[in-house]
């Protein structure tokens, strides 16, 4: 004979509080499901940053897998209704940084992302027009580098960008406008560093990565 529900302490039996979680079970589905069309919508914003970041496109794209794993796992710390784009950047930037530390990364001139991080985001600074000399981005120190990446190819504002690098917006400003300082300088003085190849296949993927980037935002 089957053995009688249990009473929990409740005073419901089992099967009625099983039937009673079934909203919440939806509820976590939906969320989840909500939470992959964002993650999955600011790929391409992961990768323009990364990119410009270890200049690599075989990184990059190892340092953004890396990047959607740990949101992925960390999701129930994500609050819905913030920004994913700002969340997920601080992930990738704290992955980029550990990798840095253990010398994974060597820097190599993107000339795609490097030409869009230099246009300043209306209202903010006069852009930049560095035609083909952008390769010079890479030589700046890591955390102007940085500053400019958000700044610029991610559009974020100077606030939001303080907030990712855990930094004072004085100190987010400081360190774009001598980034920009030291590239017109370099430029002007005509030391910059030669670009280390040229990869077609590469200019292909980072010109439809910019077209993604751009009809995305």
């Amino acid at each position: 004979m089957a053995e009688p529900a249990r009473i929990p302490e409740s005073g419901r039996r089992e099967r009625v509080t099983n039937g009673d979680d079934a909203p919440r079970k939806d509820a976590t589905s939906s969320n989840a499901a909500s939470f992959k069309r964002e993650l999955t919508a600011v790929i391409p914003h992961l990768r323009a940053f990364a990119r410009g970041l270890c200049g690599r496109p075989d990184l990059a794209d190892d340092l953004v897998q890396e990047t959607l794993l740990k949101a992925w796992a960390a999701q129930d710390r994500f609050e819905p209704g913030t920004s994913m784009r700002a969340w997920t950047f601080v992930i990738l930037r704290n992955a980029y940084l550990t990798d840095m530390r253990r010398n994974r990364f060597r820097a190599d001139y993107d000339e795609v992302v490097a030409e869009r991080i230099l246009v300043a985001p209306a209202g903010q600074e006069a852009p930049l027009h560095l035609s083909d000399m952008h390769r010079a981005l890479l030589t700046l120190p890591p955390e102007r580098r940085e500053a400019l990446l958000l700044v610029g190819a991610g559009g974020f504002s100077y606030e939001e960008a303080a907030q990712i690098c855990q930094c004072a917006v004085g100190t987010i400003k400081s360190r774009v406008g001598r980034a920009r300082a030291a590239l017109a300088q370099m430029i002007e003085s005509g030391q910059l560093p030669r670009r280390s190849g040229n990869d077609v296949a590469h200019d292909a993927i980072m010109a439809e990565l910019d077209a993604s980037v751009q009809s995305g935002a």
